[in-house]
């Protein structure tokens, strides 16, 4: 009976763990396409320079992203919002570190292949595009997901998940 009991327990866990990674994927997907819609506005219609229309992009694509994460994927209600909003900006500006200087790394690198430059062609003025999915999806995998998880999202003070972390008293026991 017991071993039923754990065994529904870690089911139930299973799937309320894997329901909330789809649900954070969905909330990326969403805020990666409102990111991608006003990057490839700012850069190809109103010409700023791909940089810093993936700089807003990512800010923009960032607050929707936070919005959702909050009311519908972590269910943080009993968080206040200031502490999330803190917690959020860390992880955000990293994230937004790494999406803006990936894709400029990616592009440059790129755009500096010449068998790049012969199978784009005139669409080579875009080879950012790709960078940035690229760049996009391996920052939210990696980065996003796993910091919004277990750390923005959860009622810790940062100095606790530091402590929770990093403690290495909790090893000398099993030593």
């Amino acid at each position: 009976m017991a071993d039923r009991v754990k065994e529904k327990k870690r089911k139930s866990y299973w799937r309320r763990t894997v329901w909330m990674f789809v649900k954070a994927q969905l909330s990326a997907q969403f805020a990666s396409l409102v990111d991608f819609v006003v990057t490839i506005l700012l850069a190809t219609v109103f010409g700023v320079f791909y940089l810093y229309a993936t700089f807003t992009g990512s800010v923009v694509g960032g607050i929707v992203n936070c919005a959702v994460n909050y009311g519908w994927v972590f269910k943080a209600d009993g968080i206040k919002k200031v502490h999330v909003a803190v917690k959020y900006l860390f992880v955000w500006g990293g994230s937004i570190m790494l999406n803006t200087w990936g894709t400029f790394a990616l592009t440059e690198w790129l755009t500096d292949m010449k068998w790049v430059n012969g199978l784009l062609g005139y669409y080579v003025d875009n080879v950012f595009i790709l960078s940035k999915i690229i760049v996009a999806v391996l920052v939210a995998f990696v980065w996003n997901y796993q910091l919004q998880r277990v750390f923005v999202y959860r009622n810790l003070h940062f100095r606790d998940f530091l402590k929770q972390r990093f403690d290495t008293n909790k090893y000398k026991d099993e030593v």
